[in-house]
């Protein structure tokens, strides 16, 4: 808490732990990727949906959970068609650090997971008790990664990769 809105050196950012947490990527039948508009960001920055792992909760629960949460899609909704085979980390940019999580995690260290919808496009909702994106759209992949916020990029490369054929 003592560092909310102050400036962390490199040192002490590198000493802190990385936030558990998971990502979706989400497909329609036309193998296009859900991505979303964050409220909280005020340049064009799109992104799939993720979140953090509650303390005990399985992963394959926290992706069902934060879809559920951000975009209004239940797990009946959906299929799991695959898995990342490891954690894919990122890094923070050092100024966004401090404001970020209360300056408590260096980054984010992600479980993903390819789904594909099932549903109509008028069973997403955005209007969710705590709203994360302003507007989402079906992206077709080989657009995803240039509408992607910079630092998070590699990660989405990677699990584009590693999901490929699967979507």
């Amino acid at each position: 808490m003592k560092h909310q809105g102050h400036f962390m050196t490199p040192d002490e950012i590198e000493k802190l732990p990385y936030r558990p947490c998971v990502g979706i990527m989400l497909t329609n039948p036309r193998g296009h990727v859900f991505v979303g508009q964050r409220i909280d960001r005020d340049q064009d920055a799109w992104q799939m949906p993720q979140g953090g792992v509650d303390p005990g909760e399985k992963t394959r629960d926290a992706a069902l959970r934060e879809l559920q949460e951000e975009i209004g899609v239940t797990e009946k909704l959906v299929s799991i068609e695959g898995e990342s085979t490891g954690l894919v980390r990122y890094d923070l940019p050092h100024d966004l650090v401090p404001r970020i999580w209360k300056g408590r995690y260096r980054g984010q260290e992600q479980k993903w997971y390819l789904m594909r919808f099932h549903g109509s496009d008028d069973q997403i909702n955005l209007e969710t008790q705590h709203p994360e994106f302003s507007t989402w759209k079906w992206m077709p992949r080989d657009q995803v990664i240039d509408a992607i916020v910079p630092f998070k990029r590699a990660v989405y490369e990677q699990v584009l990769a590693e999901f490929a054929g699967k979507y």
